[in-house]
């Protein structure tokens, strides 16, 4: 992952929503299952899992797009309401409740993508064949055990979010 300094900039095709990361995120997915295959329309996924209240909109508005989920719980979209592309989704089944309170930053909206190559690729057992993955970057053919793969750091940032999860649990 980088180590350039926050904030880190992005926005739609358009140009109509702009936001920063006021933080790096807590780690980068490249997730190949096929429902992000299907949604991204592209061979996988890199989402960079950071904490809502880190994603500030600094122009325009996103509108929240409810889709279907293979848990069967859904997920939300934030795009832009002109051109539509999506800039972050919220995964509501996300272990812990922590759905709510986590974006996953859809890596390919930043104006500088580069620094933020995976940390993790996730779901390689229905990776598109013609994909190579990177000989040094963990691999998982389903998910993987947290602990294992995530830094200190984000792990610490993991466990504020669960306490601000059980905060806002009915």
């Amino acid at each position: 992952m980088t180590n350039q300094n926050a904030p880190f900039e992005g926005g739609c095709a358009c140009g109509s929503v702009r936001y920063e990361m006021t933080s790096k995120p807590m780690i980068v997915h490249g997730c190949h299952c096929r429902w992000c295959q299907r949604e991204s329309g592209g061979a996988f996924a890199v989402n960079a899992l950071i904490e809502a209240d880190r994603v500030k909109v600094t122009k325009g508005e996103v509108v929240e797009i409810h889709t279907p989920s293979l848990s069967g719980v859904g997920q939300r979209f934030a795009r832009c309401p002109t051109c539509h592309v999506t800039l972050w989704t919220n995964y509501l089944a996300m272990r812990g409740g922590l759905g709510e309170i986590v974006r996953f930053i859809r890596v390919g909206t930043l104006d500088d993508p580069d620094p933020f190559a995976p940390d993790v690729h996730i779901f390689t057992s229905t990776k598109q064949p013609w994909v190579v993955l990177p000989p040094n970057t963990p691999a998982f053919e389903e998910y993987f055990n947290i602990k294992d793969i995530w830094s200190p750091e984000s792990l610490k940032r993991r466990a504020v979010l669960h306490e601000i999860a059980r905060t806002l649990a009915p």
